[in-house]
């Protein structure tokens, strides 16, 4: 299915997806939360919007995914620990759309990724002040996590949340998911960044069967942005190991708080 979108804004999704995906794939995030709304402003229907939005998503992580890959800041273990109970749950919140609503569960995503970011941002300040260690502490910059069983069930338990949220209300969530790993694994945030893109692909292509085979996808729109989306995101992956590490978690910082306000947007506003 096509929409009737205008080259000039074809153009314009194009460079916007391209721009959101240097953006994502430095911070590890798909960032499809900020496509959408442009989509939508352009006037696409929002089913035509949101199907080729995730297939945009998936194509981007996984780009910067292998990039992160190549060097070396995807872990396994983080992918068995969030990523398969993630995925699960996705599955299984596919199935619970209509139970809880809509709008409640994304404008509840939205505050508490919101709130995130707003906390990151406060941590890199307190640590700019006082030139003393912020809570993820200086030892995590280069840190293969804290695997210990009650930190990994943990883990699981909020990869199987957030993947029954994402699949009831059709995002992928990374901007969920990428706190609660450097938080609860205390592992460095780019093993972090990396290992999220990677669940955020198989995440995004658990969308894509029931969007292709309701025809809610605009495949000029999809080959545009999505390569768009992939050629950013690669680049973006590339900075991510070239940066200090305050300065990844402000960016992330940043980029939570803007996501949150539009996921929170979307809660209320609908």
């Amino acid at each position: 299915m096509t929409t009737d979108l205008v080259m000039w804004q074809i153009g314009l999704l194009t460079a916007i997806s391209f721009a959101v995906g240097i953006l994502g794939g430095f911070v590890g995030l798909a960032l499809g939360t900020i496509r959408l709304p442009a989509m939508l402003l352009l006037g696409m229907p929002a089913p035509i919007a949101g199907g080729t939005n995730i297939l945009v998503s998936s194509l981007a992580s996984l780009s910067g995914a292998i990039r992160h890959f190549r060097e070396g800041r995807v872990d396994k273990r983080i992918v068995l620990v969030m990523g398969i109970p993630a995925f699960a749950g996705a599955f299984i919140g596919g199935f619970l759309s209509d139970i809880v609503s809509e709008r409640l569960l994304i404008g509840a995503a939205g505050a508490l990724v919101f709130w995130q970011g707003v906390e990151f941002l406060i941590l890199v300040r307190n640590r700019r002040r006082t030139g003393g260690p912020h809570m993820f502490g200086s030892d995590l910059e280069g840190a293969q996590g804290d695997f210990t069983p009650k930190r990994v069930s943990l883990e699981a338990g909020i990869g199987l949340g957030v993947g029954l949220l994402g699949g009831a209300v059709g995002l992928i969530l990374g901007s969920i998911r990428l706190p609660a790993l450097i938080r609860v694994l205390r592992i460095d945030p780019r093993i972090a960044a990396g290992s999220n893109l990677f669940i955020g692909f198989f995440m995004g292509s658990l969308g894509w069967v029931g969007h292709v085979t309701r025809g809610q996808v605009d495949y000029l729109l999809l080959i545009t942005m999505g390569a768009a989306a992939m050629a950013g995101s690669y680049l973006g992956a590339r900075l991510t190991g070239r940066v200090q590490l305050n300065t990844l978690i402000l960016t992330m910082g940043a980029v939570l708080i803007v996501v949150g306000i539009l996921l929170f947007w979307r809660g209320v506003v609908g």
